[in-house]
């Protein structure tokens, strides 16, 4: 028997499936609990269906809390207690309050008593449930494998668990359990049932509308911090119209009493708003260190071996207008590619004209600059402007798409300085190139 203490919570994931944004956001709530109370946070794997409960689930779902920053105090597996679950159900059979299935195959069915059960919600306040419209209760299956009300309702007891936050769509499961820890004659926890997450539509929520794994945010390029942020957000608010919040700042504040009452809508705009906010605010090192292990663990580092002057140059350049860590893996890839890919739309747009003779001016007066910074090759963009009797503007769009393949950036002459001459001017050669053929 685990020793008690004053709060302790758990998350009880099935490695049958990735942890998905409603999971992640359960656990989340039940972590900053534990941690606002000074308690305890037990991560319970529930791997009673063998069959497919598998390790590759089971890694995925560790790894995404550990990569949220949601360490865990406990850890225990359903799989290594069934034949404390099978003790339990002997005892309800000696006591007549349950019975064997008729059919012989070995199947434990609770007695469900007609009355009514009531708790008080910490979220919901005041539930009651009349136990007569609920039939009898299997507690041990044919296999001998435990129920999941049944397995919930012993390991909840056992490891002293006294309050349980979980998704509301588990409140008709409530009573049920409630009937089990009754007929036990054990404690009653304290139930709070976070309202669900819907689609951005209002909806049920669909991979369109943020049902996706942990795993693939990651992929997409957010922050963890960020997505922590988001998902507090997404039924709880830490007051005075504040957005971003880290856990450390929530997990002093938070009770799970303030969570809202009506279910949150998923919005990828607000997510990618809060990763752009992180990305903008975090430490330069600290950014350039994500976004070198972003891009090995998507085995698609634009630099090989990483180069961390580099890195900082372009993050300096481009975080301002980054929203996810591929904006600024992309960004990486205009200084750092063998060869740059330049955006076949841009190219018909500005580089479709015959421009040899601005572009071999330009690439002249870039040549005579000694110290290549953004005021000298500035001032060498305007002798060249005023030289060909052009506008600003008829020269900067196709210098832009030229040196970094792309319309828009950073400040013309800051990214100019943060390439350097040397790429400067070859990227200047290929343009030309191209326009004598």
């Amino acid at each position: 028997m685990v020793q008690e203490s004053k709060i302790r919570v758990r998350f009880a994931p099935s490695p049958t499936g990735y942890l998905h944004i409603g999971g992640a956001r359960t656990c989340l709530f039940n972590w900053l609990y534990a941690r606002a109370n000074k308690g305890t946070f037990v991560l319970r794997i529930e791997d009673t269906d063998k069959v497919r409960s598998t390790k590759e689930y089971l890694d995925e779902i560790l790894d995404s809390l550990k990569w949220l920053g949601l360490n865990w105090d406990e850890l225990h597996f359903q799989s290594e207690r069934f034949e404390i679950y099978r003790t339990y159900a002997r005892k309800l059979l000696d006591e007549g309050k349950a019975y064997l299935a008729e059919d012989g195959s070995g199947a434990i069915i609770l007695k469900m008593p007609q009355k009514t059960v009531e708790i008080n919600d910490l979220i919901h306040g005041v539930i009651r449930f009349d136990t007569g419209l609920i039939k009898d209760q299997v507690l041990i299956k044919t296999d001998q494998s435990p129920t999941y009300n049944f397995a919930c309702v012993i390991d909840d007891s056992q490891m002293n668990i006294t309050h349980i936050i979980r998704g509301d769509d588990h409140i008709s499961n409530t009573p049920k359990q409630i009937v089990i820890y009754e007929a036990l004659g054990l404690k009653l926890p304290q139930f709070a049932h976070i309202p669900m997450i819907l689609g951005e539509g209002g909806g049920r929520m669909s991979k369109r509308a943020g049902a996706t794994a942990i795993t693939e945010y990651r992929r997409m390029g957010f922050l963890s911090e960020a997505l922590a942020n988001y998902l507090m957000l997404l039924g709880w608010s830490p007051g005075n119209n504040q957005e971003i919040i880290s856990l450390k700042e929530s997990s002093e504040k938070f009770n799970v009493a303030d969570a809202n009452k009506t279910a949150a809508a998923f919005n990828m705009d607000k997510l990618l708003w809060i990763n752009s906010q992180y990305i903008k605010n975090m430490d330069l090192e600290k950014l350039s260190a994500e976004l070198k292990s972003f891009c090995e663990a998507e085995k698609t580092s634009a630099q090989n071996p990483w180069d961390e002057k580099e890195a900082l140059r372009v993050l300096k350049l481009y975080r301002e207008r980054a929203t996810t860590l591929i904006d600024l893996q992309e960004a990486l890839k205009i200084f750092t590619g063998p060869e740059l890919a330049i955006d076949e739309a841009a190219r018909q747009k500005f580089l479709s004209i015959d421009l040899s003779r601005e572009f071999g001016i330009l690439k002249e007066n870039f040549s005579n600059i000694s110290e290549f910074s953004a005021m000298a090759t500035e001032a060498a963009f305007k002798s060249t402007v005023d030289k060909c009797g052009i506008t600003t503007k008829q020269l900067i769009h196709p210098l832009r798409v030229a040196v970094s393949g792309r319309t828009i950036g950073p400040g013309m002459f800051e990214l100019l300085e943060a390439l350097g001459k040397e790429r400067t001017l070859a990227r200047i050669d290929s343009v030309l190139a191209g326009f004598k053929k």
